[in-house]
């Protein structure tokens, strides 16, 4: 296993920006508002000889209720799994009462610390750092985060004491993502707590409050000897509502998050059925092409009669989709989850399955002698032979003659026939049409020339005479 460094201070003292210049990512949410990074947010250095990994923490505001106490929980877990921590503190405030009570925190915990004194950019270093010198620490990092000075001489001072790791395990830790599940859905339908669950810990912030989540939190899961990295998502509103730059951002990872995964669930609240944004939430993994899930959370708070009006809602909302397994759970209580697994397991296994040209030749003929295309200025499309296209979703190109003028609705009768033919469940299925040359293209102009050339040596033929 890698080596693991926390990061924590603060508020806005730029915990994430050293961890995306540390990263060399954009994976952590950097704003001028305090109290962005609530959630434990995963990467690994890409500085230095050594990997090691990074955890992001939210800001500790020293509050004992609400989200600030939930975020400074999710601080501790990072503390605890810690090999060592980078306290981070900021030399433009200078030093704060409450940077004060989390170094007696962090002492406390028995962890190395490290202290790492940000935004000294445009100040004399000497007098930033003299301030935090009554800390006791032997020797104070300056820092300037958004610029990457100091990041080097800290990463070195971070690596003399963290333990070593076997290179070719942490590569192969680091590669192997497993199955990637990006959980989706509108604000407070349950994410984090599905996520939490499956993970069996208190993993991720959870609230009543809606839009707990703001970044895209990435998670590893073993379950049953498989790997997966879920995917824990901001809560999506409709573009009228959304206002604040903030939640600007968490929709675009969210968004980069669909199109990362290999498996999109997509999160409903049974009490209230499928909304219009979640079918706009839908439609984005389906542009993706991404294999898609329906999972509708809280089906315990149902009556026998509510579930009847559900399903029927569902069948009914959800029939542009209707290769997504749905499948009903309870987050809190645990209910349905291994179904849900099994879904996304099938889901993915159809998703990227490859296929032979062979068998997608004998499937495309089977389909084309059951139901022909519709007939085009009195003449039929020819479609001759398919192959593979690649996977994630399946894609399968058909050569023929006249393709460009195959109906819409032949290319989904396809779609439903390969799906079908080869038990696809859970995901898209991408029909490409290529115009295949024809061999005796260009002859007929070859022999009208030849004719004209005939017909001139005649009427000269016929003159001289």
């Amino acid at each position: 296993m890698l080596p693991v460094v926390a990061l924590v201070g603060r508020p806005n003292v730029g915990k994430s920006t050293l961890f995306n210049v540390l990263t060399r990512t954009r994976d952590a949410l950097v704003h001028d508002l305090p109290g962005l990074t609530r959630d434990r947010q995963y990467g690994i250095c890409r500085i230095g000889p050594r990997e090691f990994v990074v955890v992001d923490t939210g800001g500790l505001t020293g509050e004992r209720e609400g989200i600030g106490a939930l975020t400074a929980r999710q601080a501790q877990f990072a503390v605890a799994e810690a090999d060592r921590v980078v306290f981070v503190v900021d030399a433009r405030e200078g030093l704060m009462p409450a940077d004060r009570n989390i170094l007696d925190s962090l002492r406390r915990s028995g962890k190395p610390v490290l202290l790492a004194v940000n935004k000294t950019d445009g100040l004399d270093e000497s007098s930033a750092l003299a301030e935090f010198s009554q800390f006791g620490f032997g020797a104070c990092l300056p820092l300037a985060a958004s610029h990457g000075r100091g990041v080097p001489a800290l990463v070195e001072t971070i690596l003399a004491g963290l333990p070593t790791a076997d290179p070719e395990a942490a590569a192969e830790e680091g590669a192997n993502d497993g199955v990637r599940v990006a959980i989706i859905g509108r604000p407070n339908v349950g994410k984090s707590t599905l996520v939490n669950r499956l993970l069996g810990e208190e993993r991720l912030v959870v609230s009543e409050v809606a839009g707990t989540t703001r970044d895209a939190i990435r998670v590893v899961l073993e379950r049953d000897g498989k790997r997966y990295t879920l995917i824990d998502t901001a809560g999506v509103r409709r573009r009228a509502r959304v206002e604040e730059a903030i939640e600007k951002f968490s929709v675009i990872k969210t968004l980069q998050s669909i199109a990362a995964a290999n498996v999109a669930v997509v999160l409903l609240d049974a009490h209230e059925g499928v909304s219009e944004q979640d079918a706009t939430l839908i439609g984005h993994v389906l542009d993706e092409g991404r294999a898609l899930i329906i999972a509708v959370n809280k089906w315990d708070g149902l009556s026998t009669y509510e579930r009847e009006q559900c399903r029927s809602s569902l069948a009914r909302k959800l029939d542009f989709v209707g290769y997504a397994r749905v499948v009903t759970i309870s987050a809190l209580h645990g209910s349905g989850i291994a179904e849900l697994m099994k879904a996304i397991d099938r889901a993915h296994a159809s998703a990227t399955r490859e296929f032979g040209t062979a068998e997608l030749t004998r499937a495309l003929e089977k389909a084309y002698a059951s139901y022909q295309p519709p007939l085009v200025r009195g003449h039929a499309p020819k479609l001759r032979f398919a192959h593979p296209g690649g996977t994630n979703p399946p894609t399968i190109v058909i050569h023929g003659s006249r393709t460009r003028h195959v109906a819409e609705a032949y290319r989904r009768y396809l779609e439903n026939f390969f799906r079908k033919r080869f038990k696809l469940e859970g995901t898209p299925v991408r029909i490409e049409f290529r115009e295949s040359e024809n061999p005796f293209a260009g002859r007929k102009n070859v022999l009208n020339e030849r004719q004209l050339r005939k017909r001139k040596r005649l009427v000269r033929n016929a003159k001289k005479r």
